[in-house]
């Protein structure tokens, strides 16, 4: 896609209405609330980046009665912000398991490093708390199953944040692929964005003693033990292997989950996966630069993943190739070629941020239910498989052979020691 083609896509998508915007005020009017008394009590477990006041704090806001993190400037803006957008308070701490220890909590938020994801959901579905896990579910391949049986053997929901499960574009797209607007699908392109670490880092800078009121230590958890560095922590940390796996399991749990999704592979993957990446070349950060990643399912479909720092590539999304031709579905639209192919078809008016709510308020319809969610644990732990799978190839430099039956790397017992993690003493690999 050239520049200028570029351009006159984004034009087009904003003149159908597509994008719009929503302040965290707007709740409220826009999606409604439950009367106190079925108000379903939330704990909130990370409350900076992606789990503060410009994020989850805003999907969640009416419902917070309590919230965690180990940076105290984290919690007091978010205690602050409760106050001025909901005039709500919420108790305040520093240790998760008081969340999971309090009677009047039902739910929990966890909006952590990818290290953390699998002991606190495990810890909370003991505790008989739901969960609502970010993306990516797990940081291993070999933390899925754990957590699926975690919240299996205590009645949970488990709901994955991979939002775009409840975007009306994303589900648009899946059931015209349903319904054979391209009859069979023979291809898949996945596009992610390039890492982002030096536009939020700017440049290296030396190991240092963690900031006060900052408790490093317990933010490693199960990572190995090394000295603090402020651009390894935080939102940075997902650009260094030890704590999540770059823009591929970041972006890619997302748009390889709509691919997944489409093919109809929520139960199941690739059998075959090999690929390639470069990486900064001043080492500044680990996980890679750009990618292109070959997945090759059972029924012959080929899905290719590329992560691309130029600005000639399409958008991140998604685009499913058949035999009629190819529909593309990204964050704001859906376009196809040829354009014939949505004659009739009514593409929605996108408002920024309706999937975020519609996501939580499935959450909580679940909770009520006690159904299954539209991202459960099981679909959540197959699409992170994905995203890992692609690492493994690319980390190791071999073709993997996937068994998405029984979960396994066949015949390369080496590569087959990436699916699990040694974990830092006291914690312990779930199994």
């Amino acid at each position: 896609m050239s520049q200028a083609d570029r351009r006159s896509f984004l034009k087009q998508s904003a003149a159908a209405g597509l994008i719009l915007g929503m302040s965290a005020r707007s709740y409220s009017a826009t999606f409604g609330a439950d009367p106190p008394s079925e108000r379903v009590r939330v704990g909130m477990i990370g409350v900076g980046n992606q789990g503060g006041p410009k994020n989850n704090m805003r999907y969640f806001l009416k419902n917070i009665v309590a919230m965690c993190d180990l940076d105290q400037n984290y919690l007091a803006e978010a205690s602050a912000f409760l106050k001025k957008e909901a005039n709500l308070s919420a108790r305040l701490t520093d240790d998760y398991r008081r969340l999971l220890d309090a009677k009047d909590i039902d739910a929990v938020v966890v909006t952590v490093p990818d290290q953390w994801h699998a002991t606190m959901t495990i810890d909370a579905c003991r505790a008989g708390k739901d969960v609502f896990c970010e993306k990516p579910l797990t940081l291993v391949i070999g933390e899925g199953k754990p957590m699926i049986k975690a919240a299996r053997d205590h009645g949970r929901v488990v709901q994955t944040g991979t939002l775009q499960r409840s975007g009306e574009e994303f589900k648009l797209a899946v059931d015209l692929l349903r319904q054979g607007i391209l009859g069979k699908v023979t291809a898949v392109n996945v596009t992610l964005p390039s890492p982002n670490w030096i536009a939020r880092a700017g440049k290296p800078v030396p190991d240092s003693k963690p900031p006060a009121g900052f408790d490093f230590n317990r933010w490693l958890g199960p990572a190995p033990e090394r000295a603090y560095n402020q651009n390894r922590v935080h939102y940075l940390f997902r650009f260094y292997w030890d704590y999540s796996g770059g823009q591929q399991t970041n972006f890619g749990a997302h748009h390889l989950d709509i691919a997944q999704w489409g093919l109809g592979m929520d139960d199941s993957g690739p059998v075959s996966i090999e690929g390639s990446a470069v990486y900064n070349p001043d080492g500044w950060y680990e996980t890679p630069d750009t990618t292109e990643i070959k997945y090759t399912y059972a029924n012959g479909v080929v899905m290719t993943c590329r992560q691309k720092l130029d600005t000639k590539s399409p958008p991140p999304g998604t685009e499913f190739i058949g035999e009629k031709g190819s529909l593309f579905v990204y964050r704001g639209g859906i376009t196809a070629t040829p354009h014939e192919l949505l004659k009739g078809v009514t593409i929605p008016k996108i408002v920024n941020a309706q999937a975020n709510f519609a996501h939580v308020n499935n959450f909580f319809d679940c909770i009520k239910s006690r159904q299954k969610p539209i991202a459960d644990v099981s679909i959540g732990h197959r699409s992170a498989t994905v995203c890992h799978l692609g690492n493994i190839a690319i980390r190791t430099k071999k073709k993997i052979t996937w068994d998405p039956i029984s979960e396994t790397i066949v015949g390369d017992s080496e590569a087959a020691k990436w699916l699990t993690k040694e974990y830092r003493h006291p914690w312990t690999m779930p199994s």
